[in-house]
């Protein structure tokens, strides 16, 4: 959508700051992709490190879980109320304290000493990364003029699908040489410097006459999402009918009503439910959701397989992974030119069904199978994704006004951590189904112990093989047999979804871009009406089939 910038000094409902020229921009998207790839890589590093730092600190299982939830359910929590935030007070200052939180935390994390601590500054650097992911996309769509606008999104949509493995390939470089500690060290001088960057070439934008943040919706929003990825999250390791789980699903889902009864009666809603039924914001959501269900699914497997069938080390394991991101951050640049000419429609469902391909190439692999067997799955999955990314992220963005942009970032940014801890917990717990089930036969005669351990996780049947001497090659290869069968059964419930993901997209998408400026415009006219206006100037200006793609 258009967007005026005018100078600081204008008038308060126009208040932003005009970059200069394509060399202003390119400085601009280098210092928020900065940005990005520290949220999107905090959860990748951390993994990488944790088994050195919980040896180091004396973490418990427990305390290991919260290391890296702490971060997921702060981040995912905020998301909405922090996009609402950067709308009202400005995207830059949201970005700067996100920034700024985050190098904090980081930073004091380098010198922890204990768990407890450790926990809390993690939950804090959630909260930095809430702000810091909306403003970096919604600074993009303000700033950046129509002609540049898509091809940028692009960019950030490639370096947040590739930024995973940027910080695996990156954490497991430092262990090789440093202690855990180093990880954190080097993030916080990347704050740093993105920082800095920030504050020189990033201008403010905002809406001065954006209506108050909704705080009742913005809370119910935090209760809802928070409770529901904790539940996600907590399911597997300690159990569906636990008290944490049983309560963090409850109350997600109980909050999510009450948001929507709210958001459907506000005058001013923090994001109108309603807005679902346009088909682009409906189907770029949940091509999304999917898009990352599959990816974190895919990735969790994919990490124990290389090590644990493979033998690699994490560094090397993180080099394996490499062929994704090298397709995933070019080809999501060219995805934007490809919607833009055959709309969200063609070109996301392509993506979805050729990622859809690499999943089915992955779950053909055996034990003996060639790592050029799994290279190919891996490159189809990084491709699909680039392709119906950039779609699904433009498609939302433009299903918005202006002073709604930090909001509509949020969206797509809980659609993909939403997705994430739901493909780890339900392609997590497929994968582990199938382990133990193929496991089992071969359990016959170990003692209670070692068959319970062997049972567990193929990281400790393999632990336990080799303890066993030569009476364990045959648990081993038992163990990585059953792993694959895991393997299978995740990677098809991940391409069936994405083929039914795919599906959705060619029914509902947006075919063509011809109408974005009568979308933009009937959005802009409504945007200070109450929510029906609003939603009614969408559905009026975006048809079945010639929405902006």
């Amino acid at each position: 959508m258009t967007t005026t910038f005018t100078p600081a000094s204008a008038p308060p409902d126009a208040r932003a700051a005009t970059p200069n020229g394509r060399r202003g921009h390119g400085a601009i998207l280098a210092t928020i992709c900065l940005a990005l790839v520290l949220v999107v890589a905090g959860v990748s590093m951390l993994n990488v490190a944790l088994p050195d730092m919980s040896r180091a600190l004396g973490a418990s299982q427990a305390d290991q879980q919260w290391l890296v939830d702490g971060y997921t359910v702060s981040l995912a929590a905020l998301l909405l109320f922090a996009g609402a935030l950067g709308d009202r007070f400005g995207r830059r200052r949201a970005l700067v304290a996100g920034i700024a939180l985050f190098g904090i935390a980081n930073g004091l994390s380098a010198v922890a000493h204990s768990t407890g601590p450790l926990i809390g500054l993690r939950i804090l650097a959630g909260v930095g990364a809430a702000l810091i992911m909306p403003a970096t996309l919604s600074t993009i769509t303000s700033v950046f003029p129509p002609d540049r606008r898509a091809k940028a999104v692009g960019i950030w949509a490639g370096v947040a699908g590739a930024g995973g493995t940027i910080g695996l390939l990156g954490a497991g470089a430092m262990l090789e040489q440093w202690w855990f500690g180093s990880v954190f060290v080097v993030t916080t001088g990347l704050a740093v410097i993105a920082l800095v960057a920030t504050l020189i070439v990033v201008p403010e934008t905002r809406e001065g006459h954006t209506a108050r943040v909704d705080t009742e919706g913005a809370l119910l929003s935090i209760a809802a999402v928070g409770g529901l990825v904790l539940g996600i999250i907590e399911g597997p390791s300690r159990g569906w009918t636990d008290t944490v789980t049983l309560f963090g699903l409850v109350c997600g889902m109980l909050a999510g009503v009450l948001f929507v009864f709210w958001e459907l009666r506000s005058r001013a809603p923090l994001l109108d439910p309603r807005l679902f039924r346009v088909h682009g914001f409906a189907t770029g959501s949940a091509s999304l959701f999917l898009q990352f269900f599959a990816l974190f699914g895919f990735f969790f497997v994919a990490l124990q397989y290389l090590q644990l069938v493979r033998g690699y080390s994490a560094l090397i394991s993180a080099v394996a992974l490499l062929p994704a991101a090298v397709v995933m951050m070019p080809l999501s640049t060219v995805a934007a030119t490809l919607a833009d000419r055959y709309g969200q429609r063609l070109v996301g469902a392509v993506g979805l069904l050729v990622a859809a391909g690499g999943f089915v190439v992955i779950a053909s692999m055996q034990t003996g199978s060639g790592l050029m067997q799994f290279e190919l799955g891996l490159v189809l999955i990084g491709a699909g994704a680039a392709l119906a990314m950039t779609p699904a992220t433009n498609a939302i963005l433009r299903m918005l006004p202006r002073a709604k942009q930090g909001v509509a970032s949020a969206v797509n940014d809980t659609a993909r951590e939403l997705g994430s801890a739901f493909g780890i917990a339900i392609l997590g717990s497929a994968f582990n189904s199938g382990y133990r089930g193929s496991i089992d036969g071969a359990l016959h005669g170990l003692p209670p112990s070692s068959a319970a351990a062997a049972h567990a996780a193929p990281a400790t049947a393999l632990a336990v093989a080799g303890q066993a001497g030569t009476a364990g090659q045959q648990l081993a290869a038992a163990a990585r047999d059953a792993f694959m069968s895991g393997s299978r059964d995740a990677m098809v419930i991940g391409a069936a979804l994405l083929v039914i993901g795919a599906a959705y997209v060619a029914l509902r998408g947006n075919h063509a871009t011809a109408n974005e400026h009568d979308t933009d415009d009937a959005l802009d006219e409504a945007e200070d009406a109450d929510p029906a206006t609003i939603l009614g100037a969408a559905l009026e200006a975006v048809p079945s089939q010639g929405a902006p793609g």
